[in-house]
């Protein structure tokens, strides 16, 4: 465990506003890095996108481990980062192909059932009881979601597309199993420790996948390097903010904070890849901030002490 891991657990009740807040930076962060990860992944391929982010990541994350003086994890937490970092590398692949052959922001809104769906593994694998506003909050936000692709999703898709929107379900499977993961391991370990294994369980991952398939990672070109320290930091410190958050605030409680990626996914679609922002984008986002905030009311309630073996 981590020097900075004091107050993992139980938090008092006090700590939720300002977790509430870190996690909405670190979803705005996400959100950020997204879009450079597209950009980056359209330019150099995604594959190389995600092994050089990894790269990248790691590098960062192995000198903040050595400067904070972190210890290396028990053998249980090890487990529990080896399962979360190989399912995010599964679920950020499919996401990334996606976002690759479809418009950001609609991506985003289809990721949306995940929330829904964390909130109930929340109850099933964290032992959270699951309150009738928390459930109110999260049901709202996918009325918001549905008014957004009511105004996104008409006309044709073309083959790509609709390969991209099955990946993006499949991926969203995955990242509810995440959610769930990251609030386990927020309470077992620190949030620069959670960020480093992130990365080199990816890493591992990726280069396993390429020996494989016998692929050669390319060197990129110096102005897509740009690009991927930008992604890679913006990650590592998304990954940081959203641990911290996790270790003081209930699964059922942030995961509505989800919903706000798609706000920022719409802002950055129409100012770097031209998306136009329609009246029902606007609804959907004030359904869903809207969700959130009902959310950030909800009074915790008590829940047993979380185990490494629960992974």
């Amino acid at each position: 465990m981590g020097s900075d891991s004091s107050g993992m657990g139980g938090a008092p009740a006090s700590s939720f506003p300002l977790a509430f807040a870190v996690c909405c930076v670190g979803v705005a962060l996400f959100s950020v890095m997204d879009a450079a990860m597209k950009g980056l992944s359209l330019s150099i391929g995604l594959f190389n996108a995600l092994f050089w982010r990894a790269v990248a990541g790691s590098l960062l994350g192995f000198a903040l481990m050595a400067l904070t003086r972190q210890r290396w994890p028990t053998r249980a937490v090890l487990r529990l980062h080896l399962l979360r970092g190989t399912v995010v590398a599964v679920m950020a692949s499919l996401f990334f192909w996606a976002i690759m052959r479809m418009p950001l922001a609609e991506a985003i809104a289809l990721s949306f059932i995940a929330p829904l769906i964390a909130l109930y593994l929340a109850a099933l694998l964290l032992k959270e009881r699951i309150g009738r506003q928390a459930i109110g909050a999260s049901l709202l936000g996918l009325v918001g979601v549905g008014v957004i692709l009511s105004g996104r999703m008409r006309g044709d898709y073309d083959l790509n597309a609709l390969l991209g929107a099955g990946a993006v379900l499949l991926s969203a499977i995955l990242f509810a199993w995440n959610l769930i993961l990251q609030r386990q391991q927020a309470q077992l370990a620190s949030p620069v420790e959670v960020a480093f294994f992130q990365h080199i369980v990816m890493l591992a991952v990726f280069v396993l996948f390429a020996a494989l398939m016998r692929w050669t990672p390319i060197l990129p070109a110096a102005p897509s390097w740009l690009l991927i320290l930008l992604a890679a930091t913006l990650a590592f410190t998304s990954l940081a903010a959203l641990a911290w958050a996790y270790a003081r605030a209930e699964a059922q409680r942030l995961i509505p904070v989800e919903y706000t990626a798609f706000v920022w996914a719409a802002i950055i679609g129409a100012l770097v890849f031209g998306d136009r922002l329609t009246l029902s984008t606007v609804a959907g986002a004030g359904l869903i901030v809207t969700g959130c905030l009902v959310a950030s009311r909800v009074r915790p309630a008590p829940a047993p002490p979380i185990e490494p073996s629960a992974a």
